[in-house]
């Protein structure tokens, strides 16, 4: 099989082909373009294959190239973490916004990937960014992506604020948790069928997690200090709620680039 034929042999959009052929052999896009009479080892054949094959049966372009871009870096997945989104770079865009590059204590609960606290200690190199996550699997693609962009990042496992020591209070709390009700039809669609059940719904109403990081921001956020989450774009009512019940000032709901509730921050009192 040549590298033509290799490109035009399965029903995947040529850009999908081009990015899996590349995973399979290690050639250079250059390669791809300016060699297409070139012919495959039996090696890359099998290797290719098994990707367009996989990517065929609904698994993530992500997942099987292993990366995926957030905030213009890099970022290795695995099936272990949530693939990073675009809309996430909201979070990232409202904490850089209402914070500054001052120094500040800042803390991710739910850190997955580790896209948002690596991003944010890279692009404020002040700040003193700590990252939690429930699942070692995940926590060890975190680590392996701080060391890999060099991000001073410090990881702790288990669920949202118990693992973090008792005195630690933070100027910032950002937070993109399991916000999918159990029931949701979403959870059989697209990618989202292989990503991590665990850091995508709560088994619950898809405010559980919600409730519980708004409730305990109080007690960890310096005074003036903020609490920003990401959630469904129809849960911005629910959370607006939840951050003025737990005394939050200065509440509101962002909305992303499809103009949908997607981010709501709130301010401890000073």
């Amino acid at each position: 099989m040549t590298i033509d034929e290799a490109l035009r042999r399965y029903p995947l959009p040529r850009l999908e082909s081009r990015l899996l052929l590349m995973q399979a052999t290690g050639f250079a896009p250059a390669k791809l373009v300016g060699y297409p009479e070139l012919e495959l080892t039996v090696e890359q054949e099998a290797a290719y294959r098994g990707l367009a094959e996989r990517r065929l049966a609904g698994e993530p372009i992500a997942y099987l190239l292993g990366e995926r871009e957030f905030y213009g870096r890099p970022f290795r997945v695995s099936p272990a973490v949530l693939i990073p989104r675009p809309e996430t770079e909201h979070l990232v865009e409202a904490a850089l916004a209402r914070i500054g590059r001052r120094p500040a204590r800042v803390v991710d609960l739910g850190c997955g990937s580790g896209a948002i606290a690596v991003t944010l200690a890279l692009e404020a190199p002040e700040w003193q960014v700590s990252a939690v996550d429930v699942s070692e699997a995940a926590l060890v693609v975190a680590r392996a992506n701080a060391v890999q962009l060099a991000a001073p990042v410090t990881f702790y496992q288990g669920s949202w604020y118990a693992p973090l020591p008792k005195t630690a209070v933070f100027d910032l709390i950002v937070s993109n948790p399991p916000y999918i009700a159990a029931a949701d039809h979403h959870l059989e669609q697209g990618d989202v069928r292989f990503e991590p059940r665990l850091a995508l719904t709560d088994e619950d109403d898809g405010l559980s997690c919600l409730r519980e990081i708004a409730a305990g921001a109080p007690d960890r956020l310096l005074p003036g200090g903020w609490l920003m989450v990401e959630h469904g774009y129809d849960q911005g009512g629910a959370v607006r709620a939840l951050f003025r019940a737990a005394g939050l000032a200065e509440v509101e709901t962002l909305s992303d680039l499809a103009g949908l509730d997607r981010v709501t921050l709130g301010r401890k009192a000073g």
